[in-house]
């Protein structure tokens, strides 16, 4: 026996059924403004808006993103050591972002670390130094901080006494070589590998400090 609803009944499900379509519409109506480019609307609601949104539902991503990063980019990294008769010695490069890739390569479960680190290291070096005309202007503490968290990173992976030698200073190279585009793109070919070499930073006991 087929069930019948009652008059009231019927009433009371198709508003409820109302109220939940119109709530999730404006929900995803507002989470669209959030992440969409500035426009009037999105202006004059800005404050709903974020009350809705943060700090649950933010959006880490844009709606309207620019072309993916289309360049590999490796940050490679050597130091200048000294032996116990003063005789200094500048080591090879160590490819930082090689030793990441192998530990993230065929591993189910990738180290944060391994993935992250040093990416967000070097991005945080990149943008509190810009380059003008062959010089590099360091963005105040900020940009100090930068340089010391990145040689940090360096000292820990390349060893306190490599080939047995005390580290004098330690230098950066970021590599940059363009992804080749598909086949049947119209795109030119990229050009050869560009290098960014950073300056040799000296290197004391107090770089060393907390470092395992």
């Amino acid at each position: 026996m087929a069930r019948t609803w009652s008059t009231p009944a019927l009433a009371v499900l198709c508003g409820a059924g109302v109220l939940l379509l119109g709530g999730t519409g404006l929900f995803l109506a507002a989470l669209f403004l959030q992440v969409a480019p500035s426009n009037a609307l999105s202006q004059r609601y800005r404050g709903p808006i974020d009350q809705l949104v943060y700090p649950e539902f933010e959006q880490n991503w844009k709606l309207f993103a620019p072309n993916p990063l289309q360049q590999n980019l490796s940050v490679d990294a050597r130091v200048q050591t000294i032996s116990p008769t003063e005789h200094v010695t500048t080591r090879d490069w160590v490819g930082l972002t090689a030793q990441d890739i192998a530990a993230i390569r065929d591993n189910p479960a990738p180290s944060h670390l391994d993935q992250n680190m040093l990416r967000r290291a070097w991005d945080f070096y990149d943008s509190t130094h810009s380059t003008q005309d062959g010089t590099v202007a360091v963005a105040g503490e900020r940009g100090r901080l930068a340089e010391e968290y990145l040689k940090r990173i360096g000292l820990q992976r390349l060893g306190r006494t490599p080939g047995g030698e005390r580290v004098l200073q330690i230098q950066f190279r970021l590599r940059t070589a363009a992804i080749a585009p598909p086949s049947w793109s119209a795109e030119e070919a990229p050009a050869a590998v560009a290098d960014r070499v950073l300056p040799w930073w000296p290197v004391d006991e107090t770089d060393y400090q907390g470092l395992g």
